[in-house]
């Protein structure tokens, strides 16, 4: 059984051609649009991991540094000249961090090369009134 395929008495091919070209046109701007959400959504998610990965490597880091100086520093003796090295330099560190936040207000005031002069005050514009006799 052959089929047999006949255009339609009303159909032009350049209408059929603009809106083939039309859909794909549509399609392919919503496509970008999915896109550029998607690109976002995976920036988002990398970001993420990032931030996550740099935190616990800090955590990591931090954690081995001053457990491992804590342990170190229970295993001195108490009167170990190393010992009360790592106790009195902490103690230098967390009062440079406390003087760090402290606010200007109770810092030690800086020493001026020269004073500096404040301006003299403008003198004030008087208002003179001379009285006139008049007729004799």
């Amino acid at each position: 059984m052959a089929t047999i395929v006949t255009d339609a008495p009303d159909t032009n091919p350049l209408s059929v051609l603009g809106d083939a070209l039309e859909a794909a046109a549509e399609s392919f701007g919503d496509a970008s649009s999915n896109a550029s959400e998607s690109a976002k959504a995976a920036a988002r998610k990398v970001k993420s991991g990032v931030a996550s990965g740099a935190y616990h490597a800090a955590y990591g880091v931090s954690f081995g540094v001053v457990f491992g100086a804590v342990f170190l520093k229970e295993l001195l003796p108490e009167d170990n000249v190393v010992r009360r090295g790592f106790e009195e330099g902490a103690e230098a560190a967390f009062d440079a961090v406390a003087a760090r936040r402290a606010p200007a207000a109770y810092a030690e005031p800086e020493e001026e090369d020269e004073p500096v002069a404040e301006p003299a005050p403008k003198p004030r514009a008087r208002k003179v009134v001379i009285k006139k006799k008049v007729g004799g």
